[in-house]
């Protein structure tokens, strides 16, 4: 039995690359911060499914397709929309005629299914799990683990204390806390999605539970009604599907502090644990040609736009073109989307062959071979471009080209052709093939440059068996 590639990744928490080494080999975990469906997903939002898609095929070719466990969360706790919920719903609410759950999965309906839709066109494979916040605020029939369990385990513990109803992480009761930011603790300040104004005992410490007014939406709970931060709810989900302690967590550059950093301090506090995820990795920041996107700078672009309108560049860009302007820098480096990189991205898979069978091919060595170093996909890119070029010349290697591309979720697809542009296209074939016959060289040339100008490639050969010219051709980007 041949071994197993070995995959080495950088880890945020020991600033160290070094081989994975999973827990259990039959089943590798990996959990990544999801979005916060309150408004459309930026293309900041769209690196991460990028990255942390190639990791999960990457995984999958190593270990095999049914032993990688990929959890994605959705965050559809957050104040905004809870008060969205309660504005368009309260009455509903109030006579127990909807549950405040609902009331949400309702306004955020819309702009979730619209992030499922846009990273599809990404070209992302759908997590193993994909949990709701709201679904793990408090106990469930099943058993897995919630949010309100977690905060009385906390605070049993001595890492949390109660204080007008409310509950916050003493973050002094952890001895290691801020290893993952390597920030003094003395430095920190609090973060969490909803107001702090109750006193502390120390200036770090965090809000686990918030109480919420008779005109907000919230939980019952032990501390009355209320609603989590937004640290918890990844320490819950994260647990309830893949354990107390995991392989590899994974998220933006952003989230490391203060974020991952209290995700850590409930989870090891709660469980008892050394670690929560022996592996982190963090993917870099998003600029906007050469600026920080934001709306203020005018700059601010979602998947949807740049899919569907011509915001961006004047024009639609097609969601291979996005993934592949992504993978063009390596996941750890900031990166500068711009137009001129997408217009690179395009040319590039322009001159990519279509129509090959992964399932018939074998992924090349020149091109696992950097995935396997940190996920290199600049080097990975590279040496799918050399393969595509061999393709081209020799069919053969047609699949081993789209066996490499899928791993990278960049499999160039063949358009679809209708009858009537199909009937035309072989009748010019004809024609230009009589021209070569003909001797009318000048003709056969102009009439190929003529399709090619409209996206249609030929391409020529010889019948094996006869020794006449055949003309083969395909829709090109």
């Amino acid at each position: 039995m041949a071994e197993k590639p070995v995959l080495t990744l950088y880890n945020t928490l020991t600033r160290t690359k070094a081989p994975l080494a999973p827990i259990d080999p039959q089943n590798v975990r990996m959990y990544v911060c999801g979005p916060t469906v309150y408004d459309f997903a930026h293309i900041g939002n769209a690196r991460p499914v990028i990255v942390f898609d190639v990791l999960f095929r990457l995984l999958r070719h190593v270990y095999g397709e049914s032993h990688v466990t990929y959890a994605r969360n959705i965050t559809d706790v957050d104040d905004k929309i809870n008060a969205r919920a309660l504005r368009d719903f309260g009455p509903e609410i109030e006579k127990g005629t909807l549950s405040l759950n609902e009331a949400i999965r309702r306004v955020t309906e819309k702009t979730a299914n619209q992030f499922h839709e846009d990273i599809v066109r990404l070209g992302a494979m759908p997590p193993t799990h994909e949990p709701r916040a709201t679904e793990f605020v408090s106990p469930r029939e099943d058993g897995k683990v919630d949010m309100i369990t977690l905060i009385q385990r906390l605070i049993e513990r001595g890492h949390a204390y109660e204080t007008n109803g409310e509950v916050l992480f003493e973050t002094r009761s952890m001895e290691d806390y801020g290893a993952l930011s390597k920030r003094n603790l003395d430095e920190q300040q609090a973060g969490a999605r909803v107001a702090v104004d109750t006193h502390k005992k120390n200036p770090g410490d965090f809000v686990l539970w918030k109480l919420s007014s008779p005109e907000e939406p919230g939980w019952d709970s032990p501390w009355g009604r209320g609603r989590p931060g937004w640290h918890i709810e990844c320490s819950a989900m994260s647990a309830a599907y893949l354990g107390e302690v995991f392989d590899i967590h994974g998220g933006g550059l952003d989230l490391i502090f203060p974020h991952h950093e209290n995700e850590i301090a409930q989870s090891r506090c709660a469980h008892g644990t050394k670690v929560m995820a022996n592996v982190w990795m963090h993917n870099g920041f998003v600029q906007v040609e050469g600026r920080k996107m934001s709306k203020s700078e005018g700059n601010f672009v979602t998947i949807y736009e740049l899919l569907h309108e011509e915001k961006f560049g004047g024009r639609k860009w097609p969601g291979e073109v996005l993934r592949l302007a992504m993978l063009m820098t390596h996941y750890r480096e900031p990166i500068d989307f711009s137009v001129k990189r997408l217009e690179e991205a395009e040319r590039l898979l322009a001159k990519w062959p279509a129509g090959g069978d992964p399932a018939e091919g074998r992924v090349d060595d020149t091109v696992l071979t950097p995935l396997l170093d940190d996920l290199n996909t600049v080097g990975a890119v590279q040496a799918l471009h050399a393969l595509a070029q061999c393709a081209n010349s020799d069919p053969l290697m047609l699949p081993v080209f789209a066996a490499s591309a899928e791993l990278l979720g960049v499999l160039p697809k063949k358009a679809e052709v209708s009858k009537a542009l199909e009937d035309s296209v072989e009748s010019l074939i004809q024609l230009r093939l009589e021209m070569l016959k003909a001797k009318n060289f000048a003709e056969a040339d102009k009439l190929r440059d003529d399709l090619a100008a409209k996206g249609i490639q030929l391409k020529d050969g010889k019948d094996p068996q006869t020794g006449e010219r055949v003309t083969t051709w395909e829709v090109k980007r």
